[in-house]
C-alpha cells in the first residue's frame, strides 16, 4: 500500500495525486460506456470537471465514488453530443484504427461491451471502479441484491463468452 499523500489545507489529496490513483479506473469506465474513439474525450472531460470542482469538496468525500459519478455524467454528455453531430447519414461508414492500450486485454473489453448495459455498468464499476455494491446501486439504480444478481450474470456471460 501507498503512503497517504499529503494533505492540502482542504483536507483532501492534492489533484495530482488523484489523478495519479484513480486515473486507471476512470479510464476503464470511460471505456466500457463510450466509443473508442470518444474514451480519451470522456476522461479528459471528468478530470477538468473535478478539477474545476476540487477546492470546493468537503473532507469526508468518497473521491472514488465521486469521480465513477462524474465520469458517468461525462459519458452521457459525450453521447449527447455525438447525437447532435449524427444529422447527416453517410452511405458507408469510415473505418476507424482503435489503440487498445491493454493489448491483450481487447478480448475482454469487447466481450464487456456486449453485455446489457445494466451488467457492463455493474462490472465496470464493481471490477474496474472498485465501488462497493451499495454505491452502485446508487449509480445505476435499484437495490444491493440486484446489482450483485446483475454482475453475477454479467459475469457469467462473460465466462460462455471465453469457453466458445
Amino acid at each position: 500500500m501507498s503512503p497517504s499523500p499529503a494533505r492540502a489545507p482542504s483536507g483532501l489529496p492534492p489533484f495530482e495525486h488523484v489523478v495519479r490513483e484513480h486515473g486507471s479506473r476512470i479510464l476503464a469506465i470511460c471505456r466500457s460506456r463510450v466509443d473508442a474513439a470518444d474514451v480519451d474525450d470522456a476522461w479528459s472531460e471528468t478530470f477538468l470537471a473535478a478539477l474545476s470542482a476540487w477546492p470546493d469538496l468537503p473532507d469526508d468525500l468518497d473521491v472514488a465514488a465521486w469521480l465513477a459519478t462524474v465520469a458517468r455524467r461525462k459519458c452521457i454528455d459525450v453521447h449527447r453530443a455525438r447525437a447532435r453531430r449524427r444529422t447527416d447519414p453517410v452511405a458507408e461508414l469510415p473505418e476507424i484504427a482503435t489503440q487498445d492500450a491493454a493489448g491483450e486485454d481487447e478480448g475482454v473489453w469487447r466481450h464487456v461491451a456486449s453485455l446489457p448495459t445494466r451488467q457492463r455498468q455493474v462490472i465496470t464499476y464493481r471490477y474496474l471502479g472498485g465501488l462497493s455494491h451499495a454505491r452502485i446501486a446508487d449509480l445505476v439504480g435499484g437495490t444491493e441484491a440486484a446489482v450483485r444478481r446483475a454482475a453475477s450474470d454479467g459475469l457469467k456471460a462473460l465466462r460462455q463468452k471465453e469457453i466458445r
